[in-house]
C-alpha cells in the first residue's frame, strides 16, 4: 500500500498486561488494499488467531493467504543430514509463486491454487480460490525472511508462545491431522523446528509491530486487531 498517513497508538495488553502492542491507523485512498503480515513460531497459534477473524470477516472483506500452500514440491524441499525433509527452512517456500498471487489479488485479479497437505496420504488437497479484498492478510512461518513480500507489510504482526507448550501443541496437530508418531513429532521439533525459529524467526521479532503473547489466551489482543480491521474496512470504500 502507498501514499498513506499514519496516526501511531500504543496498547499494552495481553494475559498478564504486560505486552506491548504498537500499530498505526492509515489515512486511505480508495479502494488500496491494506496489507496484514502475520508470522510467528510453529504453534504459536497463527492458525486459530486467523480462523477466529475468518469467523468475523467475510471474504469479502479480509483475504486470507496462507504460506503453507506455497510449499514447493518434495522432490525441491531440502534434506538434513539424515536425508529427511525439512519443511522448516525458507528454501522450501516458493516465494516467487507466491508474490505473484498476491500481485494478482492486489491488481483486484482472483486466484486459484491447489491445498498443500505436508504428504499426508489420507488428506485429499482442496482446490481453493481467494478474492480480492479491502485487507489482506499473509501469514506463514517465513514471511518476513524474504525482502520483497517484507516490503509489502502495513502492519507486521508476530504471535509468540513458551517452547513447551508449542511442542505440545504440535504434538497434538501432526499426531492427529498429518499422520506423524510421536518419535517423528520429536525429531522433527529438535532438529528443524527449533533450529529453524532461532534462525529465521525470532532475529524479526524485534521488527515488528504488534506482539501477541499466546500462551493460554489472546483475546484482548484479538479484539484490537478486530477494531482495527474494522477501521481499516469502513475507511477503504469510496468517499
Amino acid at each position: 500500500m502507498s501514499n498513506k498517513s499514519f496516526h501511531s497508538f500504543y496498547v499494552f495488553i495481553d494475559e498478564r498486561q504486560e505486552l506491548q502492542i504498537v500499530f498505526s491507523i492509515p489515512q486511505f485512498e480508495p479502494y488500496l488494499m491494506y496489507c496484514i503480515g502475520i508470522a510467528g513460531g510453529s504453534a504459536s497459534g497463527k492458525t486459530t488467531f486467523i480462523s477466529k477473524l475468518n469467523r468475523i470477516f467475510a471474504p469479502t472483506e479480509v483475504c486470507v493467504v496462507s504460506q503453507d500452500h506455497y510449499y514447493k514440491p518434495l522432490s525441491e524441499q531440502p534434506l538434513d543430514e539424515n536425508g529427511e525433509i525439512n519443511f522448516d527452512r525458507p528454501d522450501g517456500i516458493d516465494f516467487q509463486r507466491l508474490l505473484r498471487d498476491l500481485s494478482k489479488l492486489r491488481s483486484g485479479k482472483a486466484v486459484d491454487i491447489v491445498e498443500y497437505t505436508f504428504n499426508n496420504p489420507g488428506k485429499f488437497p482442496r482446490s481453493i480460490r481467494f478474492h480480492p479484498a479491502p485487507v489482506l492478510i499473509v501469514e506463514g512461518l517465513f514471511i518476513y525472511t524474504h525482502a520483497r513480500l517484507n516490503k509489502l507489510f502495513d502492519l507486521k504482526v508476530y504471535i509468540e508462545a513458551d517452547p513447551d507448550i508449542m511442542l505440545k501443541r504440535r504434538m497434538t496437530r501432526d499426531t492427529r491431522e498429518r499422520g506423524m508418531n510421536r518419535e517423528q513429532v520429536i525429531y522433527q521439533w529438535e532438529n528443524h523446528v527449533m533450529p529453524a525459529y532461532e534462525r529465521f524467526l525470532l532475529p524479526y521479532r524485534e521488527h515488528v509491530d504488534m506482539i501477541v503473547l499466546n500462551n493460554t489466551h489472546f483475546e484482548q489482543s484479538l479484539a484490537v486487531m478486530v477494531n482495527h480491521i474494522h477501521r481499516l474496512i469502513e475507511q477503504s470504500g469510496p468517499k
